[in-house]
């Protein structure tokens, strides 16, 4: 681990996403932390983990990224890492929700490949991994 390799932790309960996603970051430099469920999230937080960025998918059985924001938002939890909605929820109202909550950004999993996703997180948090 290198100290200027950006720290990104992702959310999704979707193992073969979550295993992609986790592939493409590393490949790209990030230090990647992946969670399958918003609890589990939680602790890893809880525990020290300082991400630069979190992903996470807004449609989790158990507790959607909603509560997450508000766990989040709740515990002062990452308050300095960039919170990227990863979702196919692609409506104006669950937009706002989110960034009501304290998302930074809302991207919809559909309109991107993966390393566009990658380039755009990178962009968010303003690091190069060169």
């Amino acid at each position: 681990m290198t100290d200027n390799a950006p720290t990104i932790l992702i959310v999704d309960d979707d193992k073969f996403l979550l295993d992609m996603y986790t592939m493409k970051f590393t490949k790209e430099g990030f230090v990647v932390h992946a969670c399958l469920s918003v609890n589990d999230a939680i602790d890893v937080l809880r525990g020290g983990f300082k991400a630069d960025a979190i992903v996470f998918d807004l449609t989790m059985p158990e507790r959607d990224g909603y509560s997450f924001l508000q766990s989040l938002r709740d515990e002062h939890l990452a308050e300095s890492a960039k919170k990227i909605a990863l979702t196919n929820q692609n409506s104006d109202g669950e937009k706002a929700k989110a960034m009501e909550l304290g998302a930074d950004d809302y991207l919809i999993k559909a309109t991107m490949i993966p390393s566009e996703v990658v380039a755009h997180v990178r962009g968010t948090i303003g690091k190069s991994a060169h």
